[in-house]
């Protein structure tokens, strides 16, 4: 009974998000402050707000904001998307601080590890690590979304957001969703991904990634990619 509910639900709910566009996904952060309680037959989604604390990750080449700031704005407003829409969701990293106990030799270990454990704990039915990108190359752009390439159902969740993430207006070449050999998308059995949500070494898109209505943009893109897998499953 469970299975059938959900399907139903989420297909509902992509009917809704298509037809009201992205002012569902400013509207429903929201509604999410009063939505605190577990529902059992909604899917479970952990958001990865990834770096923090005296890891910062890259900096932007204009801006000179660090990537951790970045990660957790837009977490915190996919979160209230997830939420608003029914979802139970729960964030791995809720400040500024990382997650290790202490800043000795290993915290980085200590501090995927504590990820992992929260997802373990929640029960995740997916998984959606948020990361900005730097690359040599200061023209390089774009959001890009990294699986495992030996889970189908990260791979299929990969390319629903990838898709919604190349048909935004300021996308000026869309990209690939790729395989990746990283921590975050091996430590669950779950659908995982990591969303580079942009290159903070392009000065544009720097400039983009730190303005509060692009984030929610992207956070609402990546939101719909989840929903539209959550649907076809």
């Amino acid at each position: 009974m469970k299975t059938l509910f959900v399907k139903k639900s989420f297909l509902i709910a992509l009917a809704l998000i298509i037809l009201a566009g992205v002012v569902l996904g400013v509207c429903v952060g929201a509604a999410a402050k009063s939505a605190s309680s577990i529902n059992p037959n909604m899917p479970t989604v952990v958001i990865d707000a990834g770096h923090g604390g005296i890891d910062n990750g890259v900096q932007g080449i204009k801006t000179k904001t660090d990537e951790a700031d970045i990660n957790l704005a837009i977490a915190r407003l996919l979160k209230g998307q997830f939420t608003g829409a029914g979802f139970n969701c729960v964030m791995t990293r809720t400040s500024e601080a990382g997650l290790y106990d202490d800043t000795s030799k290993g915290f980085k270990m200590r501090d995927m590890k504590k990820r992992k454990q929260i997802i373990e704990e929640s029960g995740a039915d997916m998984v959606i690590s948020v990361h900005q990108n730097f690359c040599p190359l200061p023209s390089k752009r774009g959001g890009t979304v990294f699986f495992d390439k030996n889970s189908q159902s990260g791979t299929a969740l990969a390319k629903k957001i990838q898709e919604e993430l190349n048909a935004l207006p300021q996308t000026v070449k869309p990209n690939e969703a790729m395989h990746g050999d990283y921590y975050m998308l091996k430590c669950t059995e779950s659908p995982s991904v990591i969303v580079e949500c942009g290159f903070l070494s392009n000065a544009q898109e720097d400039e983009l990634l730190n303005d509060e209505d692009y984030q929610r943009t992207l956070a609402y893109a990546i939101f719909k990619g989840a929903v539209s897998y959550f649907a076809n499953k």
